[in-house]
């Protein structure tokens, strides 16, 4: 079993917040069989799960639909919290400004896909398999319509995918909208623009506010760019063997990565759960 860091003295754990691709999830895309002892056990102790992702809120709910009970959410990176059936979006993306960047995906020289999306869901316009197949995979509820620029629902965000290099394409294509949202690089083929001080940070302090729970009786996993504010929420912040660089600098400890069950072999240890 790979070695990962404790924190020296005992920590009062009240939250875990975890991202999922790349840290709780397998390599699969599943969540791990291990994993939903542990949550029974975090319930029974009072202790509150969060699933954190950039993926659509639709999505987050069916991979827990296991056991469903009492799991709050923060989706599409923080600009969708779900607390007790409540629905709070942190900040809409400007219309006129999506509008700009549908058009530069469009003109822009790479091949590029788009997510447009939505508190009711995602929409796409291109409707090829191999671009659908990658979008399905994050956005449950998608819709395909003619034209992004005629959707009626409120924006959380664009996505967008590069078939290449997402971190190439943002600095080729979006570098320019940077002084009027956020552009950010939330794995190695998506891009996630979305309006200025939305993260998963501010998702994570909402439920913080909203539970009583301080940053010290907070646990926090991730691996990628669109982790770094939510690690900041945590006093105990973990970074996956797998994680961008960035992020280990970020947070305080290491954990195992997600394909040797890192969120689970933390978890169990900082539960002190006897199971192996």
């Amino acid at each position: 079993m790979p070695a990962f860091d404790l924190p020296n003295q005992p920590t009062d754990v009240r939250l875990v917040v975890a991202d999922m691709d790349g840290t709780l999830l397998d390599d699969a895309g599943r969540v791990p069989d291990e994993f939903w002892p542990l949550l029974d056990l975090m319930r029974a102790r009072g202790i509150a799960f969060v699933p954190a992702s950039g993926r659509q809120f639709y999505t987050l709910q069916s991979l827990f639909e296991r056991s469903p009970d009492g799991i709050s959410y923060i989706a599409e990176n923080g600009n969708l919290v779900v607390h007790d059936d409540h629905r709070r979006v942190t900040a809409p993306f400007d219309r006129e400004l999506a509008a700009e960047v549908i058009g530069t995906t469009r003109a822009a020289d790479r091949d590029l896909g788009l997510v447009v999306c939505g508190v009711s869901g995602g929409y796409v316009e291109r409707g090829d398999l191999p671009f659908l197949d990658e979008s399905d995979k994050y956005y449950l509820r998608l819709t395909l319509v003619d034209d992004l620029l005629g959707i009626d629902d409120e924006l959380l965000k664009l996505a967008v995918f590069d078939f290449d290099d997402a971190d190439a394409a943002a600095r080729r294509h979006f570098a320019p909208f940077t002084e009027r949202c956020q552009v950010v690089v939330s794995g190695p083929n998506w891009i996630d623009l979305m309006a200025p001080g939305v993260n998963k940070g501010v998702g994570v302090r909402a439920l913080q506010e909203d539970l009583g729970i301080d940053p010290a009786q907070t646990v926090v996993f991730g691996d990628y760019l669109n982790d770094l504010e939510m690690l900041d929420a945590g006093d105990v912040s973990y970074a996956m063997a797998n994680a961008h660089p960035r992020v280990a600098e970020r947070a305080r400890y290491r954990a195992p990565s997600n394909a040797d069950g890192g969120v689970v072999s933390v978890l169990r240890a900082l539960l002190d759960d006897g199971a192996s």
